[in-house]
Protein backbone atom coordinates (compact mmCIF):
# COMPACT_ATOMS: atom_id res chain seq x y z
CA UNK A 1 0.00 0.00 0.00
CA UNK A 2 1.11 3.58 -0.50
CA UNK A 3 -0.03 6.85 1.06
CA UNK A 4 -0.65 8.55 -2.30
CA UNK A 5 -3.46 6.09 -3.00
CA UNK A 6 -4.58 5.48 0.61
CA UNK A 7 -5.38 9.17 1.17
CA UNK A 8 -8.29 10.01 -1.10
CA UNK A 9 -10.88 12.81 -0.97
CA UNK A 10 -13.23 10.94 -3.32
CA UNK A 11 -16.67 10.54 -1.74
CA UNK A 12 -18.49 7.23 -1.55
CA UNK A 13 -21.62 7.31 -3.71
CA UNK A 14 -20.66 10.68 -5.21
CA UNK A 15 -17.65 9.62 -7.26
CA UNK A 16 -18.77 11.62 -10.28
CA UNK A 17 -18.93 14.91 -8.38
CA UNK A 18 -16.05 17.35 -8.39
CA UNK A 19 -14.67 17.94 -4.88
CA UNK A 20 -14.95 21.43 -3.47
CA UNK A 21 -11.62 23.25 -3.60
CA UNK A 22 -9.50 22.29 -0.60
CA UNK A 23 -8.55 25.95 -0.15
CA UNK A 24 -12.07 26.52 1.17
CA UNK A 25 -12.59 27.00 4.92
CA UNK A 26 -12.93 23.26 5.53
CA UNK A 27 -10.95 20.44 3.94
CA UNK A 28 -12.79 17.39 2.61
CA UNK A 29 -11.78 15.40 5.70
CA UNK A 30 -12.97 18.18 8.03
CA UNK A 31 -16.31 18.00 6.22
CA UNK A 32 -16.47 14.28 7.05
CA UNK A 33 -15.93 15.05 10.72
CA UNK A 34 -18.56 17.78 10.80
CA UNK A 35 -21.05 15.61 8.92
CA UNK A 36 -20.89 13.00 11.66
CA UNK A 37 -20.99 15.49 14.53
CA UNK A 38 -24.29 16.93 13.25
CA UNK A 39 -25.91 13.55 12.49
CA UNK A 40 -28.77 11.88 14.36
CA UNK A 41 -27.01 8.50 14.78
CA UNK A 42 -24.12 10.27 16.48
CA UNK A 43 -26.40 12.23 18.81
CA UNK A 44 -28.16 9.02 19.81
CA UNK A 45 -24.91 7.76 21.30
CA UNK A 46 -25.53 10.04 24.29
CA UNK A 47 -28.22 7.60 25.40
CA UNK A 48 -26.26 4.38 24.88
CA UNK A 49 -24.39 2.67 27.69
CA UNK A 50 -20.60 2.64 27.58
CA UNK A 51 -19.84 0.50 30.66
CA UNK A 52 -21.67 1.85 33.67
CA UNK A 53 -25.43 2.61 33.78
CA UNK A 54 -26.35 5.98 32.35
CA UNK A 55 -25.70 8.85 34.76
CA UNK A 56 -27.57 9.54 37.94
CA UNK A 57 -25.93 11.84 40.47
CA UNK A 58 -22.42 11.11 39.13
CA UNK A 59 -21.68 11.59 35.44
CA UNK A 60 -19.79 8.74 33.83
CA UNK A 61 -19.09 8.00 30.19
CA UNK A 62 -21.71 7.08 27.63
CA UNK A 63 -21.02 6.16 24.00
CA UNK A 64 -21.12 9.81 22.93
CA UNK A 65 -18.58 11.16 25.42
CA UNK A 66 -16.39 8.11 24.85
CA UNK A 67 -16.46 8.69 21.07
CA UNK A 68 -15.59 12.37 21.46
CA UNK A 69 -12.62 11.53 23.69
CA UNK A 70 -11.43 8.78 21.35
CA UNK A 71 -11.69 11.27 18.50
CA UNK A 72 -9.60 13.81 20.40
CA UNK A 73 -6.88 11.24 21.07
CA UNK A 74 -7.15 10.00 17.47
CA UNK A 75 -6.56 13.48 16.09
CA UNK A 76 -3.42 13.81 18.23
CA UNK A 77 -2.19 10.42 17.02
CA UNK A 78 -2.89 11.39 13.39
CA UNK A 79 -1.23 14.80 13.65
CA UNK A 80 1.86 13.30 15.27
CA UNK A 81 2.05 10.67 12.54
CA UNK A 82 1.77 13.41 9.90
CA UNK A 83 4.69 15.20 11.52
CA UNK A 84 6.80 12.03 11.42
CA UNK A 85 5.87 11.15 7.82
CA UNK A 86 6.50 14.71 6.65
CA UNK A 87 10.15 14.29 7.55
CA UNK A 88 10.45 11.72 4.77
CA UNK A 89 11.23 12.96 1.27
CA UNK A 90 9.05 10.29 -0.35
CA UNK A 91 5.86 11.80 1.17
CA UNK A 92 6.79 15.44 0.67
CA UNK A 93 4.44 16.12 -2.26
CA UNK A 94 1.36 14.30 -0.92
CA UNK A 95 -1.48 16.90 -0.85
CA UNK A 96 -3.53 15.00 1.74
CA UNK A 97 -0.84 14.11 4.27
CA UNK A 98 -1.87 16.91 6.62
CA UNK A 99 -5.41 15.54 6.59
CA UNK A 100 -4.50 12.37 8.50
CA UNK A 101 -5.46 13.91 11.84
CA UNK A 102 -8.97 14.70 10.60
CA UNK A 103 -9.37 11.31 8.93
CA UNK A 104 -8.49 9.49 12.15
CA UNK A 105 -10.65 11.83 14.24
CA UNK A 106 -13.62 11.16 11.92
CA UNK A 107 -13.15 7.39 12.02
CA UNK A 108 -12.95 7.57 15.82
CA UNK A 109 -16.26 9.44 15.94
CA UNK A 110 -17.81 6.67 13.84
CA UNK A 111 -16.23 3.62 15.48
CA UNK A 112 -19.16 2.96 17.85
CA UNK A 113 -22.02 4.19 15.63
CA UNK A 114 -23.14 0.62 14.90
CA UNK A 115 -23.23 -0.55 18.51
CA UNK A 116 -26.70 -1.52 19.77
CA UNK A 117 -28.16 -0.38 23.10
CA UNK A 118 -26.81 -1.77 26.39
CA UNK A 119 -23.20 -2.31 25.35
CA UNK A 120 -21.84 -5.70 24.37
CA UNK A 121 -24.76 -7.56 25.97
CA UNK A 122 -26.89 -6.01 23.23
CA UNK A 123 -24.75 -7.65 20.55
CA UNK A 124 -24.99 -10.97 22.37
CA UNK A 125 -28.79 -10.72 22.63
CA UNK A 126 -29.21 -10.03 18.91
CA UNK A 127 -27.00 -13.00 18.02
CA UNK A 128 -28.54 -15.38 20.57
CA UNK A 129 -31.98 -15.24 18.97
CA UNK A 130 -30.55 -16.90 15.86
CA UNK A 131 -27.99 -19.21 17.47
CA UNK A 132 -30.08 -20.62 20.33
CA UNK A 133 -33.46 -18.85 20.31
CA UNK A 134 -36.56 -19.24 18.21
CA UNK A 135 -34.79 -17.72 15.22
CA UNK A 136 -32.64 -20.84 14.87
CA UNK A 137 -35.44 -22.55 12.95
CA UNK A 138 -34.98 -19.99 10.16
CA UNK A 139 -31.49 -21.20 9.18
CA UNK A 140 -32.64 -23.09 6.07
CA UNK A 141 -33.93 -19.84 4.55
CA UNK A 142 -30.48 -18.28 4.22
CA UNK A 143 -27.11 -18.79 2.57
CA UNK A 144 -24.06 -19.64 4.68
CA UNK A 145 -22.84 -16.06 4.40
CA UNK A 146 -26.19 -14.54 5.37
CA UNK A 147 -26.68 -16.90 8.31
CA UNK A 148 -23.18 -16.08 9.63
CA UNK A 149 -24.18 -12.38 9.69
CA UNK A 150 -27.33 -13.07 11.68
CA UNK A 151 -25.64 -15.38 14.18
CA UNK A 152 -22.81 -12.96 14.85
CA UNK A 153 -24.25 -9.46 15.05
CA UNK A 154 -21.26 -7.13 15.01
CA UNK A 155 -21.21 -3.42 15.84
CA UNK A 156 -18.18 -2.82 13.61
CA UNK A 157 -19.96 -4.22 10.54
CA UNK A 158 -23.10 -2.32 11.48
CA UNK A 159 -21.15 0.95 11.58
CA UNK A 160 -19.92 0.35 8.02
CA UNK A 161 -23.51 -0.38 6.95
CA UNK A 162 -24.76 2.77 8.64
CA UNK A 163 -22.14 4.89 6.86
CA UNK A 164 -22.53 3.43 3.34
CA UNK A 165 -26.05 1.98 3.02
CA UNK A 166 -28.72 4.04 1.26
CA UNK A 167 -31.65 3.75 3.67
CA UNK A 168 -35.13 4.61 2.39
CA UNK A 169 -35.42 8.30 1.60
CA UNK A 170 -31.67 8.87 2.01
CA UNK A 171 -29.11 9.76 -0.63
CA UNK A 172 -26.92 7.33 -2.49
CA UNK A 173 -23.74 6.49 -0.60
CA UNK A 174 -25.19 6.83 2.91
CA UNK A 175 -23.17 9.53 4.68
CA UNK A 176 -21.14 10.03 1.47
CA UNK A 177 -17.88 10.23 3.42
CA UNK A 178 -14.48 10.15 1.75
CA UNK A 179 -13.12 6.72 0.94
CA UNK A 180 -10.23 7.21 3.38
CA UNK A 181 -12.48 8.03 6.34
CA UNK A 182 -14.69 5.01 5.63
CA UNK A 183 -11.76 2.59 5.29
CA UNK A 184 -10.22 3.79 8.53
CA UNK A 185 -13.02 2.26 10.65
CA UNK A 186 -12.73 -1.27 9.21
CA UNK A 187 -10.76 -3.04 11.95
CA UNK A 188 -11.69 -6.52 10.73
CA UNK A 189 -11.75 -6.47 6.91
CA UNK A 190 -13.56 -9.74 6.22
CA UNK A 191 -17.08 -11.18 6.37
CA UNK A 192 -18.68 -13.12 9.24
CA UNK A 193 -18.30 -16.51 7.57
CA UNK A 194 -14.51 -16.01 7.66
CA UNK A 195 -14.50 -15.96 11.50
CA UNK A 196 -13.34 -19.60 11.87
CA UNK A 197 -10.52 -18.99 9.38
CA UNK A 198 -9.14 -15.84 11.02
CA UNK A 199 -9.70 -17.03 14.59
CA UNK A 200 -11.44 -13.82 15.72
CA UNK A 201 -15.07 -13.33 16.74
CA UNK A 202 -15.33 -9.99 14.96
CA UNK A 203 -15.70 -8.94 11.34
CA UNK A 204 -15.98 -5.72 9.37
CA UNK A 205 -18.91 -5.86 6.93
CA UNK A 206 -22.17 -7.70 6.39
CA UNK A 207 -22.90 -9.62 3.20
CA UNK A 208 -25.18 -6.72 2.21
CA UNK A 209 -22.20 -4.34 2.16
CA UNK A 210 -19.59 -6.65 0.66
CA UNK A 211 -19.78 -4.81 -2.67
CA UNK A 212 -19.32 -1.49 -0.89
CA UNK A 213 -16.19 -2.72 0.87
CA UNK A 214 -14.72 -4.17 -2.34
CA UNK A 215 -15.28 -0.81 -4.00
CA UNK A 216 -13.45 1.04 -1.21
CA UNK A 217 -10.54 -1.43 -1.02
CA UNK A 218 -10.01 -1.33 -4.80
CA UNK A 219 -10.01 2.47 -4.90
CA UNK A 220 -7.46 2.76 -2.07
CA UNK A 221 -5.25 -0.15 -3.12
CA UNK A 222 -5.93 -2.30 -0.04
CA UNK A 223 -4.87 -5.86 -0.94
CA UNK A 224 -6.29 -9.26 -0.10
CA UNK A 225 -3.89 -11.16 2.15
CA UNK A 226 -5.94 -14.35 1.67
CA UNK A 227 -9.10 -14.96 -0.37
CA UNK A 228 -11.83 -12.80 1.17
CA UNK A 229 -9.50 -11.45 3.87
CA UNK A 230 -7.99 -8.00 3.40
CA UNK A 231 -5.22 -5.96 4.93
CA UNK A 232 -6.22 -3.10 7.19
CA UNK A 233 -6.00 0.48 6.02
CA UNK A 234 -2.93 1.70 8.00
CA UNK A 235 -4.88 4.43 9.79
CA UNK A 236 -7.07 1.74 11.38
CA UNK A 237 -4.17 1.08 13.75
CA UNK A 238 -4.37 4.65 15.03
CA UNK A 239 -8.16 4.48 15.46
CA UNK A 240 -7.75 1.22 17.36
CA UNK A 241 -5.01 2.71 19.54
CA UNK A 242 -7.15 5.75 20.39
CA UNK A 243 -10.00 3.45 21.44
CA UNK A 244 -7.66 1.19 23.44
CA UNK A 245 -6.17 4.17 25.28
CA UNK A 246 -9.48 5.81 26.16
CA UNK A 247 -11.47 2.68 26.90
CA UNK A 248 -9.08 1.40 29.53
CA UNK A 249 -7.84 4.64 31.07
CA UNK A 250 -11.20 6.41 31.23
CA UNK A 251 -12.91 3.36 32.74
CA UNK A 252 -10.36 3.53 35.55
CA UNK A 253 -11.22 7.21 36.12
CA UNK A 254 -14.97 6.46 36.09
CA UNK A 255 -14.46 3.65 38.60
CA UNK A 256 -12.68 6.11 40.89
CA UNK A 257 -15.54 8.63 40.65
CA UNK A 258 -18.00 5.87 41.52
CA UNK A 259 -15.78 4.83 44.46
CA UNK A 260 -15.26 1.34 43.06
CA UNK A 261 -11.54 2.13 43.22
CA UNK A 262 -9.86 4.15 45.96
CA UNK A 263 -7.77 7.22 45.17
CA UNK A 264 -4.55 5.47 46.15
CA UNK A 265 -5.40 2.40 44.10
CA UNK A 266 -6.20 4.55 41.06
CA UNK A 267 -3.03 6.63 41.40
CA UNK A 268 -0.95 3.49 41.68
CA UNK A 269 -2.48 2.04 38.51
CA UNK A 270 -1.82 5.21 36.51
CA UNK A 271 1.66 5.93 37.87
CA UNK A 272 2.72 2.42 36.80
CA UNK A 273 2.87 3.78 33.24
CA UNK A 274 5.94 5.82 34.19
CA UNK A 275 9.38 4.25 34.33
CA UNK A 276 10.95 5.23 37.68
CA UNK A 277 14.29 5.92 36.00
CA UNK A 278 13.51 7.29 32.55
CA UNK A 279 10.40 9.27 33.55
CA UNK A 280 11.65 10.73 36.82
CA UNK A 281 10.95 14.34 35.73
CA UNK A 282 7.34 13.50 34.89
CA UNK A 283 6.90 11.68 38.20
CA UNK A 284 8.27 14.68 40.12
CA UNK A 285 5.99 17.06 38.23
CA UNK A 286 2.96 14.89 39.06
CA UNK A 287 3.92 14.88 42.76
CA UNK A 288 4.24 18.69 42.77
CA UNK A 289 0.87 19.14 41.08
CA UNK A 290 -0.87 16.76 43.49
CA UNK A 291 0.51 18.78 46.40
CA UNK A 292 -0.90 21.94 44.86
CA UNK A 293 -4.29 20.46 43.90
CA UNK A 294 -6.31 19.08 46.81
CA UNK A 295 -9.33 17.80 44.84
CA UNK A 296 -8.68 14.06 44.38
CA UNK A 297 -10.76 13.85 41.18
CA UNK A 298 -8.63 16.64 39.68
CA UNK A 299 -5.46 14.85 40.76
CA UNK A 300 -6.60 11.70 38.97
CA UNK A 301 -7.60 13.72 35.89
CA UNK A 302 -4.16 15.34 35.75
CA UNK A 303 -2.33 12.02 36.03
CA UNK A 304 -4.67 10.43 33.49
CA UNK A 305 -4.02 13.23 30.98
CA UNK A 306 -0.28 12.67 31.30
CA UNK A 307 -0.66 8.94 30.76
CA UNK A 308 -2.73 9.50 27.61
CA UNK A 309 -0.12 11.92 26.23
CA UNK A 310 2.64 9.39 26.94
CA UNK A 311 0.75 6.58 25.21
CA UNK A 312 0.04 8.74 22.15
CA UNK A 313 3.76 9.32 21.61
CA UNK A 314 4.62 5.69 22.23
CA UNK A 315 1.95 4.35 19.86
CA UNK A 316 3.07 6.61 17.00
CA UNK A 317 6.66 5.50 17.59
CA UNK A 318 5.51 1.88 17.30
CA UNK A 319 3.72 2.76 14.03
CA UNK A 320 6.82 4.40 12.54
CA UNK A 321 9.06 1.53 13.64
CA UNK A 322 6.71 -0.96 11.96
CA UNK A 323 5.63 1.14 8.99
CA UNK A 324 7.00 -1.24 6.37
CA UNK A 325 5.11 -4.18 7.86
CA UNK A 326 1.93 -2.15 8.25
CA UNK A 327 2.07 -0.93 4.64
CA UNK A 328 2.63 -4.50 3.47
CA UNK A 329 -0.40 -5.72 5.43
CA UNK A 330 1.81 -7.96 7.56
CA UNK A 331 1.65 -6.31 10.99
CA UNK A 332 -0.34 -8.72 13.19
CA UNK A 333 -0.26 -6.95 16.55
CA UNK A 334 -1.82 -3.72 17.87
CA UNK A 335 0.11 -0.55 18.63
CA UNK A 336 -0.78 -0.64 22.33
CA UNK A 337 0.67 -4.15 22.67
CA UNK A 338 4.06 -3.01 21.38
CA UNK A 339 4.65 0.06 23.57
CA UNK A 340 7.67 0.12 25.97
CA UNK A 341 7.68 -2.39 28.82
CA UNK A 342 6.60 -0.03 31.64
CA UNK A 343 3.51 1.07 29.71
CA UNK A 344 2.77 -2.44 28.49
CA UNK A 345 2.81 -3.91 32.00
CA UNK A 346 0.77 -1.02 33.41
CA UNK A 347 -1.83 -1.43 30.67
CA UNK A 348 -2.10 -5.16 31.41
CA UNK A 349 -2.65 -4.40 35.12
CA UNK A 350 -5.41 -1.95 34.24
CA UNK A 351 -7.04 -4.55 31.99
CA UNK A 352 -6.86 -7.25 34.66
CA UNK A 353 -8.36 -4.98 37.31
CA UNK A 354 -11.07 -3.74 34.94
CA UNK A 355 -12.20 -7.29 34.23
CA UNK A 356 -12.23 -8.31 37.90
CA UNK A 357 -13.59 -5.16 39.61
CA UNK A 358 -15.20 -2.89 37.01
CA UNK A 359 -16.87 -5.01 34.33
CA UNK A 360 -18.15 -7.44 36.96
CA UNK A 361 -19.50 -4.74 39.26
CA UNK A 362 -23.14 -5.30 40.18
CA UNK A 363 -24.34 -2.13 38.42
CA UNK A 364 -22.67 -3.23 35.18
CA UNK A 365 -24.04 -6.77 35.37
CA UNK A 366 -27.56 -5.51 36.06
CA UNK A 367 -27.64 -3.24 33.02
CA UNK A 368 -26.24 -6.05 30.85
CA UNK A 369 -28.88 -8.51 32.06
CA UNK A 370 -31.71 -6.04 31.59
CA UNK A 371 -30.45 -5.07 28.14
CA UNK A 372 -30.11 -8.70 27.11
CA UNK A 373 -33.75 -9.39 27.98
CA UNK A 374 -35.07 -6.19 26.42
CA UNK A 375 -33.27 -6.47 23.07
CA UNK A 376 -33.87 -10.20 22.77
CA UNK A 377 -37.60 -9.67 23.23
CA UNK A 378 -37.80 -6.73 20.80
CA UNK A 379 -35.90 -8.63 18.11
CA UNK A 380 -38.08 -11.72 18.49
CA UNK A 381 -41.34 -9.79 18.18
CA UNK A 382 -40.25 -7.65 15.23
CA UNK A 383 -38.65 -10.50 13.27
CA UNK A 384 -41.78 -12.65 13.69
CA UNK A 385 -43.92 -9.70 12.61
CA UNK A 386 -41.87 -8.93 9.51
CA UNK A 387 -41.89 -12.58 8.38
CA UNK A 388 -45.62 -12.97 9.12
CA UNK A 389 -46.97 -9.47 8.49
CA UNK A 390 -50.68 -10.12 8.00
CA UNK A 391 -51.91 -10.64 11.55
CA UNK A 392 -53.47 -7.79 13.54
CA UNK A 393 -50.56 -7.70 16.02
CA UNK A 394 -47.92 -7.82 13.26
CA UNK A 395 -49.50 -4.97 11.33
CA UNK A 396 -49.61 -2.76 14.41
CA UNK A 397 -46.08 -3.66 15.42
CA UNK A 398 -44.59 -3.06 11.96
CA UNK A 399 -46.25 0.36 11.81
CA UNK A 400 -43.88 1.39 14.62
CA UNK A 401 -40.81 0.92 12.39
CA UNK A 402 -39.74 4.22 10.76
CA UNK A 403 -40.01 4.37 7.00
CA UNK A 404 -36.24 4.58 6.52
CA UNK A 405 -35.91 1.05 7.97
CA UNK A 406 -38.88 -0.62 6.27
CA UNK A 407 -38.35 -3.22 3.54
CA UNK A 408 -41.13 -3.77 1.01
CA UNK A 409 -39.59 -6.67 -0.94
CA UNK A 410 -39.84 -10.43 -0.43
CA UNK A 411 -36.23 -11.15 0.56
CA UNK A 412 -36.36 -12.47 4.14
CA UNK A 413 -32.68 -11.73 4.75
CA UNK A 414 -33.14 -8.06 3.81
CA UNK A 415 -36.32 -7.90 5.90
CA UNK A 416 -34.46 -9.11 8.97
CA UNK A 417 -31.53 -6.79 8.29
CA UNK A 418 -34.01 -3.90 8.30
CA UNK A 419 -35.32 -5.04 11.69
CA UNK A 420 -31.73 -5.17 12.97
CA UNK A 421 -31.19 -1.64 11.63
CA UNK A 422 -34.18 -0.46 13.66
CA UNK A 423 -33.42 -2.32 16.89
CA UNK A 424 -29.66 -1.70 16.92
CA UNK A 425 -30.20 2.02 16.31
CA UNK A 426 -32.34 2.46 19.42
CA UNK A 427 -31.09 4.22 22.53
CA UNK A 428 -31.19 2.39 25.86
CA UNK A 429 -34.11 4.53 27.05
CA UNK A 430 -36.14 4.13 23.85
CA UNK A 431 -35.60 0.34 23.83
CA UNK A 432 -36.74 0.08 27.46
CA UNK A 433 -39.78 2.27 26.83
CA UNK A 434 -40.82 0.31 23.71
CA UNK A 435 -40.32 -3.01 25.53
CA UNK A 436 -42.61 -1.90 28.35
CA UNK A 437 -45.22 -0.66 25.87
CA UNK A 438 -45.48 -3.75 23.65
CA UNK A 439 -45.47 -6.02 26.71
CA UNK A 440 -48.35 -4.06 28.23
CA UNK A 441 -46.31 -3.00 31.26
CA UNK A 442 -47.10 0.66 30.62
CA UNK A 443 -49.37 2.79 28.47
CA UNK A 444 -48.27 5.83 26.46
CA UNK A 445 -47.89 9.02 28.53
CA UNK A 446 -51.04 10.51 26.99
CA UNK A 447 -53.00 8.05 29.11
Amino acid sequence: MNWNQLLSAKRFGQEDRVAINDHEIRSQFQRDYDRLIFSSPFRRLQNKTQVFPLPGSIFVHNRLTHSLEVSSVGRSLGNLLTEKLSNSQKYKNNPYLDGIGNIVATACLAHDLGNPPFGHSGEEALSYYFTHGEGKKLEAKFSKEQWADLCNFEGNANAFRLLTHAFNGRRKGGFALTYSSIASIIKYPWEAHKIPEVGKRKYGFFNTEKGNYLKVSKELGIPETKPGIFARHPLVYLVEAADDICYQIMDIEDAHKLKILSTEETKHLLLNFYDKTEDINSIDRIAETCEEVSDTNEQIAYIRAGVIGKLIKECVTVFINNEDQIMAGEFKSTLIKEVPESSKLAYKKCTKLAVSKIYKHRSVLEIELAGYKILGTLLKDFVEATLNPNSFYSEKLLSLIPEQYSHKGNDDYLKIMSVLDFVSGMTDVFALDLYRTIKGIKLPDTY
